[in-house]
């Protein structure tokens, strides 16, 4: 099994991940009485993964240079609170209600706003050298209660129709044909990569995989792919909705019913771009090498010529751009603007994370790693909600799980030296 392993070069921790994600979603299966493997509940998983997965892929950077942000939580619902008001108060009163261009507007708004925010506490941390726990703390406080200033606790609603779909929904999906044109169409780019990294490594000198082990990965890629679109696809739009649609096409009352696939999820789908832009950010420039450098040594990062401190400041302005997309994904799913947007998000992206295997010592960390860590804690509190568990029971569950991955963490790097 070892030699296995090491021709295919697989990620150990991946493995582990995806072994205790298959443990969660069918002990769940079967205490609900078959009620978690569904395509309902899978899709509906995927939509409440994208706005914590999104922000996760932030932390990774920030926890990869020995640093933390405990405000994301805070910052996504004061953006949130920006997005709404901008949208339902301030551009009607200049070109009126439902304008195409508003809700682009609010969108382009919050972002400019997160970025803002992270790029000011990013300033304090990396120049004027005050701990990020202390930084963000401060944060955590000061923007929840500035979302509660920005309209006095009061709901936002209704926001405008064109930016709901960025939160799914009925609206927010593609449907089933461009959905497997979409997944099709994954699995062609996934092996021309593939083979684009085997041809260049060859180039370079570099030792590849077996070909067979080349041809078991790509088919696990695309298994994994199409067999996510026929997911998607199995869940149909409700009934009312599919009536809805047959009259306005002008079809008669009694008229048989299609089935109308959702597709993929319009949240689903930001977070994977996201995620794969995050990726490459990462792994193939200049800066991403300078945050694994600044987490790995910092003092022999600044000594080789990398301006730290700028560095730094630009991961935290990320993070805060990150948790702007998430706070316009939160407020469409919701329909409105509210103060209790993004409470306790904070904890669930940390230990999303961490569980994807960033180390809080810094210096390492993967993107996907912290994507599938945010599907493994919305599964836990999916599954702990279809049971009826108490929100304070599913807070100390998450609480055990998080202590638990840092443990193990602890346990497989002391293995590994």
């Amino acid at each position: 099994m070892s030699d296995l392993i090491r021709k295919l070069e697989l990620d150990l921790r991946l493995i582990g991940m995806i072994a205790a994600l298959a443990v969660i979603w069918v002990g769940f299966d079967v205490l609900t009485g078959g009620g978690f493997l569904t395509p309902r509940n899978l899709w509906n998983l995927s939509v409440q993964s994208a706005s914590i997965a999104v922000m996760a892929t932030g932390m990774v950077l920030v926890i990869v240079t020995r640093n933390i942000d405990l405000s994301v939580g805070s910052m996504l619902g004061f953006i949130g609170m920006i997005v709404g008001v901008t949208q339902a108060q301030i551009l009607p009163q200049l070109w009126g209600f439902e304008h195409p261009a508003t809700w682009i507007v609010a969108v382009v708004v919050g972002l400019v706003t997160g970025t803002a925010i992270g790029a000011l506490q990013g300033f304090v941390v990396a120049y004027l050298n005050v701990s990020s726990f202390i930084v963000t703390l401060g944060g955590l406080l000061i923007w929840r209660g500035a979302a509660w200033w920005v309209t006095t606790g009061q709901t936002v609603a209704p926001l405008d129709r064109r930016f709901l779909p960025i939160g799914g929904g009925i609206e927010g999906a593609i449907g089933g044909s461009a959905s497997w044109g979409l997944g099709i169409a994954a699995v062609l780019v996934a092996i021309a990569v593939q083979i684009t990294i085997r041809r260049r490594r060859i180039g370079f000198g570099f030792t590849v995989r077996p070909v067979w082990a080349e041809a078991f990965i790509a088919a696990l890629i695309a298994l994994a792919i199409l067999g996510a679109t026929w997911v998607v696809n199995a869940y149909p739009l409700p009934v009312g909705v599919v009536r809805r649609m047959q009259a306005a096409a002008g079809a008669p009352e009694d008229a048989p019913l299609p089935f109308i696939a959702h597709g993929y999820a319009i949240p689903v789908l930001i977070a994977i771009g996201i995620g794969i832009a995050m990726t490459f950010l990462a792994d193939r420039t200049r800066f991403g090498r300078y945050v694994f450098a600044l987490g790995g040594n910092p003092e022999a990062a600044e000594l080789s010529g990398i301006n730290t401190r700028r560095v730094l400041m630009m991961v935290f302005a990320l993070m805060g751009l990150l948790a702007g997309v998430s706070a316009s994904i939160a407020t469409a799913r919701l329909q409105s603007a509210t103060n209790a947007t993004g409470t306790l998000d904070e904890l669930y992206t940390i230990a999303a994370a961490v569980i994807g295997g960033t180390s809080l010592a810094g210096g390492t960390g993967t993107i996907y790693g912290a994507m599938l860590g945010a599907v493994v804690m919305q599964s836990l509190q999916s599954g702990m909600v279809l049971l009826g568990v108490d929100a304070p029971l599913q807070n100390i569950v998450v609480g055990i799980v998080l202590v638990a991955a840092v443990w193990l963490d602890t346990v497989y790097r002391r293995h590994v030296k």
